[in-house]
Parts: structure tokens; C-alpha cells; sequence
């Protein structure tokens, strides 16, 4: 969603560093391209205005001139006004002193609610409580029908006495949900309200008399991300009409500019409370202003990764991987394919590299990437025997054409997968005796790790020595000097991704070993192109 706008201010602050100060010229400079960048995101002018203002009374400040790295100062608070704009503190729901807590959702049809509305059930049924769908959008067709699959889905009870199309008084239905909640221990109700294709004084009218008749404890306007300047008059339309108390943002995984989320919490003065991000019921969570800031800004997400981790993985799961690891046994293929499995339930993997810092600089490699790649390997995996994935080195020639025609891939591909895996291997032993891994003496927890000495072995090679001969001495000097001035010509290189998801080779930053550390294959000898099914 914030793409444009992020490869935007990622290439400002790019030309900030080096300086030492800062002049009033840079900061304009700086001011001026923000805004542009803010513009073309399709963000309301008065929020661009207000924003930019802050920006430079800040940068002229004492906070700046007085900073060490003042490019670095900037991009604080850059930051800093971002997480402002877009609400400050993470907004949660308000529960209801005494049960149910009703949650009612308004919005344009088209928008999203419904969906919405089974995505927020099974959140909070995740969350250990017992939601009940409303099915009040009694006028689009087949519209009960579609909360009744959605509800299914996420496994809550739908209330839908009315066959909706046209027929029934969604009032009378909103209002008779709250005492079944009660008689059936639910305490959360989700109404789901009927919309139309624009603003109308008729559907204002039920909405608002939905709202007099069951006195929601939260009112959520829907808006989809993707219309630009108009969900902002959509809001307007919709706070002067029925009012509601925050805001939820569906769409967020499109392609649009993404100013709508900038112009709506400043505008209307109601926060964002939640984001969905994909089609799946799981793609759905809370919205926080200062995660979302440093997404835009390319400094990730990995809050939002690890949360994701932590409910996706089975606590007894990662237990016995950790378990694995700290063996004195050899990392085998099976342990790799659990882990693999693991990490695939977290999403695409373009999705979760996206999440770390820095990322954005490899926007495009992270999209060649092919999880169907991952895919094969598994297939490979699968069909060896039991025998020959606890013991790779047995894998003759005969053993791995049988295993390419077994998973449909070529005897070049097993070969480069087993390659690899022993390299992994060898690297995993070497992190488990405290070795492999530079600055570290071992994996906690590992024999030879843990604060126990290392064997010892040659001496380490001392560096560049400075001779004895004067004039060679300053020779040598110079040689330095002319090195240093040359790498700050050429300035920060532009990180790749490693091999095995897209990237050369050549020396690259490390992933966590999940994602294509030292516990993962690298997948560079797979010559499996997006569409390539050979």
C-alpha cells in the first residue's frame, strides 16, 4: 500500500547523509521533497501542510543542530510526526462493563464489512471470547447468505432470523440479538449493517436508528484504503451523519497510494482501530500508528512479525526444534522440512521479508521470489526415505534419480538441495561448538556454547602492520587514506538478497536461519522461474 510513498522518502534521507549540519537550503530541500512524495500518495493537502510545518520547525531546532548525526535526527522526526498523524497510541476495543459488548459496523457497500466482520469474530475468539454475527444488511442480495459462509469460517454463531434480499426490519433484528446473546452466553455482538453505492439520507436513517435501538459500546466505520481522497469525504459524510468512534482500514494489501490512512484519523479526529491486510480471515489485527510508521519509512515491522509468529507456532513445536538444535545430533532433512513448515505458515515469504529493516531497497527481488520453489523442495524432502533424510550422504546416483522422478523436478535439482543442506549442516556444527559464527562463542544452551571455552587453535592473523621504515610507514599511510576516501565516495551499498531467494552472490547481510540462514538450503541451484513448472 505505502510502497510509492516509502521509496519516496527512503530517497530523500539518502541525500541527508554525510553532512555534518544541516543548512536552512537542506532543510527546504528535504521539506519540499516530503511534500511532493506526501502529494503523490494521494494525502489531503491540509494534512500535508500541517505535517510539513511541524517538520520544519523541528529541524530548525535545537534537537537538529546540535545532533551528532542530524540525517539520522531528521528521519526521527519524520518518524515521530508519521506515528502523530496516524494516531499516536494503539487503540483497542472498549468492552462493555456488563455483558454483551455490542460492535456495530457502518460504511459504504463494497467496503468490506461483512468480510470484516468475520475477520473481528475469529480475532476475538483467538482472544478467548464468544462473538455472535448479526446478520442486519437486509437489503444487498444473498447478503445474509455470505455472513452465515463467512461466519462458518471462523466458527462463531450467526443470528440471522430474517432471509434478508429485501425482506425483513434489520432494527427489529439488531435489536432481538442482544437478548440472544445474553440467553446464549455470547459477549460480543457484531452487527453487520447494510451500506449502499454513495452517501443516502435513507441508509443514514436505518443506520442511525440501528444505533438508537441497540446503543453500541463501539460504532467501526469500514473504509476501504483503496479510493483515495474520497473515503476522507466518505468519513466526513458518515461522523456528521451517525458518528462512530473509530475507524477500520480493509484493503490494505492493494496497490493504491495509501493517503487515505494519513487523511482520516487527522481529519475526522477518529482513530484507526484495526487493518486487514489480505483475503484470509487471519490477515487482520490491530492497528498500531507507530509499527505502520516505520514500515513507510523502510525501518520493518518486527514486532508485528514476531506477534505473528507467536500465534501461528505451537508452543510443544518450537520446544522440540529448540530441543533439536541443542542436541549433540546432526541437523538433518527432517528437522529442516518441520522448520520449513513452520515458517510457511507465517505467509508468502516476500510477505515476512518485507517485515525487516531495510527491505525496502530489495522491493523488487523480494517479489521474484517463489514460494513455490519452497514447494519443491518439499517435495523432494517427501520423497526421500526415512533412511536417506536422517543420513544424506547415502544418496548415490541411482538414489537421487529416483527421488527427481518421485518429485517431479531433475536429478540437478536433488544434487543442489543436498549440496547445500551439507553446507548448512557443516554450518550448524560449527555454531554448535562455538565456531562459524564471528563475535559469537556459541549457541546458548549448545555443547561448546554457553560461556564454555573453545578448543584451542592457531593463533589468530594480525592485521596490517606498520614498518619500521619511515618513509615506507608513510607510504602505507597514504595507501589507507587513499582506501578510506574511496569507500565514503561510493557510500552505503544497496543490501541483496541472498542467493537462494533472488539475489547473487557475493558477500550479503544474513537472514534469520528460518528465512535462509545457515539452517536453510540455499535454493540458488533451482532454476524454477514463477510460471516455470518443468
Amino acid at each position: 500500500m505505502f510502497e510509492t510513498l516509502s521509496d519516496r522518502l527512503t530517497s530523500v534521507f539518502s541525500s541527508l547523509r554525510g553532512k555534518g549540519r544541516l543548512s536552512e537550503e537542506d532543510i527546504n530541500a528535504t521539506a519540499r521533497e516530503i511534500r511532493l512524495a506526501l502529494l503523490e500518495a494521494d494525502v489531503a493537502l491540509p494534512v500535508v501542510r500541517e505535517f510539513i510545518a511541524r517538520i520544519k520547525e523541528r529541524a530548525r531546532g535545537e534537537e537538529v543542530s546540535k545532533a551528532l548525526n542530524p540525517a539520522q535526527q531528521v528521519i526521527k522526526i519524520v518518524n515521530e510526526e508519521l506515528v502523530e498523524i496516524l494516531g499516536g497510541q494503539t487503540r483497542q476495543i472498549r468492552f462493555a462493563k456488563t455483558p454483551p459488548t455490542v460492535i456495530m459496523l457502518a460504511g459504504l457497500q463494497g467496503a468490506g464489512k461483512t468480510t470484516l466482520a468475520g475477520k473481528l469474530a475469529k480475532w476475538l475468539s483467538d482472544d478467548r471470547n464468544t462473538p455472535l454475527l448479526v446478520a442486519a444488511d437486509l437489503q444487498r442480495p444473498n447478503a445474509v447468505t455470505q455472513l452465515q459462509v463467512v461466519g462458518e469460517r471462523a466458527g462463531t454463531q450467526v443470528f440471522a432470523p430474517e432471509p434478508g434480499n429485501g425482506v425483513g426490519d434489520p432494527v427489529r433484528v439488531a435489536r432481538e440479538s442482544i437478548e440472544h446473546a445474553r440467553r446464549n452466553n455470547h459477549n460480543v455482538v457484531i452487527i453487520d449493517t447494510a451500506g449502499r453505492l454513495g452517501v443516502d439520507t435513507e441508509m443514514m436513517q436505518q443506520a442511525a436508528d440501528i444505533r438508537d435501538a441497540v446503543e453500541p459500546d463501539e460504532i467501526i466505520f469500514v473504509v476501504d484504503a483503496m479510493i483515495g481522497q474520497d473515503a476522507v469525504n466518505t468519513a466526513q459524510s458518515f461522523l456528521d451523519g451517525v458518528g462512530y468512534d473509530a475507524v477500520a482500514l480493509t484493503k490494505l494489501d492493494g496497490d493504491a497510494r495509501g493517503g487515505a490512512a494519513l487523511s482520516i484519523r487527522h481529519l475526522t479526529g477518529r482513530p484507526i482501530m484495526f487493518a486487514s491486510t489480505g483475503e484470509k480471515l487471519e490477515d487482520f489485527d490491530l492497528f498500531h500508528p507507530d509499527r505502520m510508521a516505520s514500515r513507510i519509512l523502510d525501518m520493518g515491522d518486527v514486532l508485528t512479525l514476531i506477534e505473528q509468529a507467536q500465534r501461528t507456532f505451537d508452543e510443544a513445536e518450537v520446544e522440540k526444534m529448540a530441543s533439536t538444535m541443542a542436541s549433540d545430533e546432526d541437523f538433518t532433512l527432517d528437522d529442516f522440512l518441520e522448520q520449513m513448515k513452520m515458517v510457511r505458515k507465517l505467509g508468502p515469504i516476500g510477505n515476512l521479508l518485507g517485515m525487516m529493516p531495510g527491505m525496502g531497497q530489495m522491493r523488487e527481488q523480494i517479489d521474484n521470489i517463489d514460494d513455490k520453489s519452497l514447494d519443491r523442495i518439499q517435495a523432494i524432502i517427501q520423497s526421500m526415505t526415512p533412511a536417506e533424510r536422517t543420513n544424506p550422504k547415502m544418496i548415490n546416483g541411482s538414489r537421487r534419480l529416483r527421488i527427481a522422478n518421485g518429485s517431479g523436478t531433475q536429478v540437478g535439482d536433488v544434487n543442489g538441495m543436498v549440496t547445500r543442506f551439507f553446507e548448512a549442516q557443516k554450518m550448524m556444527r560449527k555454531m554448535k561448538s562455538g565456531g562459524g559464527m564471528p563475535g559469537m562463542p556459541g549457541m546458548p544452551g549448545m555443547p561448546g556454547g554457553g560461556g564454555k571455552k573453545a578448543k584451542k587453535g592457531k593463533k589468530p592473523k594480525k592485521g596490517k602492520q606498520r614498518s619500521g621504515n619511515p618513509m615506507k610507514a608513510r607510504q602505507q599511510e597514504a595507501e589507507r587514506a587513499a582506501e578510506r576516501q574511496r569507500r565514503q565516495e561510493e557510500g552505503p551499498q544497496t543490501p541483496q538478497l541472498p542467493p537462494g531467494l533472488g539475489g547473487g552472490g557475493g558477500q550479503q547481510p544474513s537472514l534469520p536461519p528460518a528465512f535462509g540462514g545457515p539452517n536453510m538450503p540455499d535454493l540458488s541451484d533451482f532454476k524454477f522461474g514463477r510460471n516455470d513448472d518443468k
